[in-house]
C-alpha cells in the first residue's frame, strides 16, 4: 500500500490521442501530451500509464473480418503499443520526466519486462511508469490492461484520457438531446449499457472499486482536473 498522503493514479491514453488525420504518431501532440502530464507530476502523486495502438493498428477488425488469426493480430496490436510507449517515453525525458517503460512480453533491449514489485519501486521514486505490450496475451483489450495494472498497482483511479468530454445517455453524435453524466455508478453504466470500455475491464474496476474517469484530454486543464480529483467529464464509482 502507498501512504495515504500520495495519490496514485493510472492514466488510460487511446492510441488515437498520440496521432492525428495525417500522421499515426504526430510530435507535437506527443509533446504536448508529454508537457500536460509533466503538468501534474508532485512529490505526493505517482503515474502509471497505459496506451492504445489503435493508431497504428487494430487487431480485433482484421481478425473478425478473417483476414488474420486473432492470435497474431492481437500480438501485432501489443507491439504498437510498444512503439506508442517509447514515443511518449522519449517526449517526458525530453521534458525533464524520469520514466520507464515495462513490458509486459520480454524484450531487454527496448524496456524493462514487467514485474508488479518493480513497478512499484519506480513508482515509489517518483518515476512515470509506462505499462507496455497490453497483458501479453492476446484477446484482451488495451482497457482491460488498464484495468488490471490499475488494479496492481492499488491505484486510486483509472483516468480514461478520450477525445470525448464524457460519458453521455445516448450518441451526442446523433441525439443533439444527450445528456453527459456527471456522476454513474457501475450498476446504472451496466443497466444502461454503456459502453464505456469492454466488460472485463469494467468489471476489474468494479470488483476492485476504482473510480474511472472519462474525459476530454484536450480540453486545457483537464487533465489536472481529474489527477487532483476536481468534477470534470463523467465519474463511475461505486453505488451503495
Amino acid at each position: 500500500m502507498h501512504s495515504p498522503k500520495t495519490r496514485r493514479l493510472l492514466l488510460k491514453l487511446s492510441g488515437e490521442t498520440l496521432g492525428d488525420s495525417s500522421n499515426h504518431l504526430s510530435h507535437p501532440i506527443i509533446l504536448r501530451l508529454a508537457h500536460q502530464i509533466k503538468g501534474i507530476l508532485s512529490p505526493t502523486l505517482q503515474l502509471g500509464i497505459v496506451i492504445g495502438g489503435g493508431n497504428i493498428w487494430r487487431g480485433a477488425p482484421a481478425a473478425d473480418e478473417g483476414q488474420m488469426d486473432r492470435n497474431t493480430a492481437d500480438y501485432m496490436g501489443m507491439l504498437a503499443t510498444v512503439i506508442n510507449s517509447l514515443a511518449l517515453q522519449d517526449a517526458l525525458e525530453n521534458a525533464g520526466v524520469e520514466t520507464r517503460v515495462l513490458t509486459a512480453i520480454e524484450m531487454k533491449n527496448v524496456a524493462e519486462p514487467f514485474i508488479r514489485r518493480r513497478a512499484l519501486r519506480h513508482l515509489e521514486k517518483g518515476r512515470v511508469v509506462i505499462f507496455a505490450a497490453g497483458t501479453g496475451h492476446p484477446f484482451f483489450s488495451t482497457d482491460t490492461t488498464a484495468a488490471l495494472r490499475a488494479s496492481e498497482i492499488g491505484a486510486d483511479a483509472l483516468l480514461k484520457a478520450t477525445k470525448v468530454d464524457g460519458i453521455y445517455d445516448s450518441d451526442p453524435r446523433t441525439n443533439p438531446r444527450a445528456q453527459r453524466f456527471q456522476t454513474i455508478t457501475y450498476g446504472d453504466a451496466l443497466r444502461r449499457r454503456l459502453q464505456i470500455m469492454d466488460s472485463t475491464a469494467f468489471s476489474l474496476c468494479m470488483d476492485n472499486k476504482i473510480p474511472i474517469v472519462v474525459f476530454d484530454v484536450f480540453r486545457e486543464g483537464n487533465l489536472r482536473a481529474a489527477a487532483e480529483g476536481r468534477p470534470v467529464g463523467t465519474r463511475v464509482i461505486a453505488g451503495d
